[in-house]
């Protein structure tokens, strides 16, 4: 049996963490903001892919439930289609829990996951980091304050720099393309306020692979503004990580996934990008009065595109 968990009191002492999945977004991004955070103290690792310097080791969340570690909370920043079930130990094991996006493959999945925090009185994030880009919230209350013509994304980046090795986003659960598309549409949804609709879409599959490695997302905002979206995963040159908003008091344009602002062409000055950071400090706020924080409209288009998508097939493609 595992021993009896302290949850912590905010202010009084660190919430004490495992992180769950150490591959590189936990060791380039977690691990860091959790180091600088004083409200968190990494108390474990959960992964197949080794442990962080001088933090205890588990293969998986039962090893670590078992043994004399008091953990308070989990991060868990493994592959998508393990995170639901994961979750759901941590939450029956009375532990707050924090999601990498996505936060699952389905969002019934989540749903669930969200019925059975409140039961538990447990914090549940499922959090999205590009939301927490420099430029998002200035993005945000611009665009409240104007009248949306159209919209158009291109995200574009190369799979092998920034997911060198990793077979897993190109199988069936993985994602593909959708993997960091998915940070595209957690900014949309979050910078303006009617939803998006999911007229259709082209989904582009290696012969060899599972999952789609480029998408054409026909996207309509509020009922009838074009909303387009372009996204590539074969993108050999610099990353394109771009959001346009045509309003009728100008053109509001985010770039490098929310980092710069532009409007009508014209830089404007934001402060610093402190993504991470940003989610910890949210999942802190969240510990300290047991809530949950769970929105799932990027996930839902994300399966829409995936249903009403037209496969088309391209040449096979190896890391």
């Amino acid at each position: 049996m595992a021993p009896a968990r302290n949850h912590g009191v905010q202010g009084r002492q660190p919430t004490r963490i495992a992180l769950i999945g150490v591959g590189k977004i936990a060791r380039d991004q977690h691990a860091p903001a959790l180091r600088k955070d004083e409200r968190f103290q990494i108390a474990a690792t959960v992964s197949h892919e080794g442990s962080l310097p001088g933090i205890p080791g588990f293969r998986d969340l039962d090893s670590l439930l078992r043994a004399p570690i008091e953990v308070d909370a989990v991060s868990i920043c493994t592959p998508p289609l393990h995170r639901c079930s994961i979750a759901t130990d941590a939450l029956r094991a009375g532990l707050h829990v924090m999601l990498e996006k996505p936060p699952g493959i389905a969002p019934g999945d989540v749903e669930k996951l969200a019925r059975a925090a409140h039961v538990a009185r447990r914090a549940l994030f499922t959090s999205w980091h590009s939301r927490e880009a420099a430029c998002v919230e200035v993005a945000r209350e611009w665009l409240g304050r104007r009248q949306i013509r159209s919209v158009r994304t291109t995200w574009k980046e190369d799979i092998r720099v920034w997911h060198p090795g990793q077979h897993w986003i190109l199988e069936s659960e993985g994602f593909g393309v959708f993997d960091p598309g998915i940070n595209a549409l957690s900014i949309l949804t979050h910078i303006l306020p009617k939803p998006f609709t999911m007229r259709d879409a082209t989904l582009s599959f290696p012969s060899n692979r599972a999952a789609p490695i480029a998408a054409e997302l026909n996207l309509v905002y509020a009922g009838s503004v074009p909303a387009p979206a372009t996204f590539d995963f074969l993108y050999t040159g610099e990353p394109q990580w771009d959001i346009e908003v045509a309003t009728d008091a100008g053109t509001l344009t985010l770039r490098e996934g929310g980092r710069l602002l532009e409007i009508d062409g014209t830089p404007q000055q934001v402060g610093d990008n402190q993504e991470y950071p940003r989610l910890y400090s949210r999942f802190a706020e969240l510990i300290s009065s047991n809530e949950c924080d769970v929105d799932l409209a990027p996930l839902h288009l994300v399966f829409e595109a995936l249903a009403l998508g037209r496969r088309t097939d391209t040449a096979a493609f190896e890391f």
